[in-house]
């Protein structure tokens, strides 16, 4: 987002956990969410605020989820309000929604109880929010992307990306979930840079696509320029071998095998009647990208 408002020449205020300079040479503010408070003198003079940070993709403790994606968020708001700030905008997350109750495509209001303490911190802040700031002054827009793909990812996609390039089997073909690209995130938040009257929202991000674990294997098997493989485990395998991993790793979340063959789909159809955003990119798009930076031992992305 920093690099695209850099290229755009929308002047800006980076603020990061250590203050490190962004790649094109622009210094940041450091500011660690989980002990320092945004003063609303930082926020004078500035008319959008992005919400980007959080800790996620990892085994935090609760105590350190409630500081940073809930109390924090709701600090930060407190502070662009009490600037003057236009519009505030928060990057939520599905998971913010609960478990699905079913196979089909969910929209913002299908929401369950949240399972893990992830979830349960992305969703009391979007309440707080909600009950703080939707009929306020200041705009409010909370973003619940589906899992993002691109360079440098991070998470299960990283994760399978590492799997396919050690010779994992081809998953059979078994559940599927919404996505949507780094890129078209990007753009989505670049577009509410002038739109600042827009009341207090909560939308679903996501590329309108299903996909299953099997077609992402396939994709990531192309890129490296290997042939399609067969599968050859069947699922009562993969579910035995998925709960040996959860049992060692002490997985937490939800379980590896629904994360591979689970089905979780959404609906953007709110976000782009509202503001006329269509995705540009699929999976397929993007895949070699994904494979290139994927080599390491972990992604540094979003």
């Amino acid at each position: 987002m920093c690099a695209k408002l850099s290229a755009e020449g929308v002047p800006f205020v980076g603020l990061s956990r250590g203050g490190a300079s962004l790649s094109g040479g622009q210094t940041t503010t450091a500011l660690d969410l989980a002990s320092q408070r945004v003063e609303s003198t930082l926020l004078a003079d500035i008319d959008v605020v992005f919400h980007l940070a959080g800790i996620a993709h990892q085994n935090a403790q609760a105590a350190v989820y409630d500081a940073v994606n809930y109390r924090a968020t709701v600090d930060l708001a407190a502070a662009a309000a009490a600037a003057g700030v236009k519009l505030f905008v928060f990057i939520s997350s599905v998971k913010a929604m609960g478990p699905a109750q079913s196979s089909e495509p969910r929209i913002e209001a299908d929401c369950s109880t949240p399972l893990d303490t992830y979830a349960l911190s992305k969703r009391s802040a979007e309440l707080e929010l909600q009950a703080l700031y939707e009929n306020s002054e200041m705009s409010v827009i909370i973003l619940r992307p589906a899992l993002i793909y691109g360079e440098r990812a991070k998470g299960n996609l990283s994760l399978l990306a590492r799997a396919v390039r050690a010779g994992l089997p081809r998953p059979p073909a078994a559940g599927g979930r919404s996505m949507v690209s780094l890129e078209d995130v990007v753009e989505l938040l670049y577009s509410l840079v002038h739109r600042s009257s827009l009341g207090f929202h909560i939308w679903l991000v996501c590329d309108g696509r299903s996909y299953s674990s099997s077609e992402i294997y396939d994709l990531m098997r192309a890129a490296l320029g290997h042939k399609p493989a067969r599968s050859w485990l069947p699922l009562w395998a993969w579910r035995a071998g998925c709960a040996v991993r959860d049992s060692v790793k002490q997985v937490a979340g939800g379980s590896t095998y629904e994360k591979i063959f689970g089905t979780e789909l959404y609906i953007a159809t709110a976000l782009q009647r509202e503001l006329s955003w269509q995705p540009k990119l699929t999976l397929e798009d993007c895949i070699e990208g994904i494979m290139v930076t994927s080599s390491g031992p972990r992604g540094t992305g979003l």
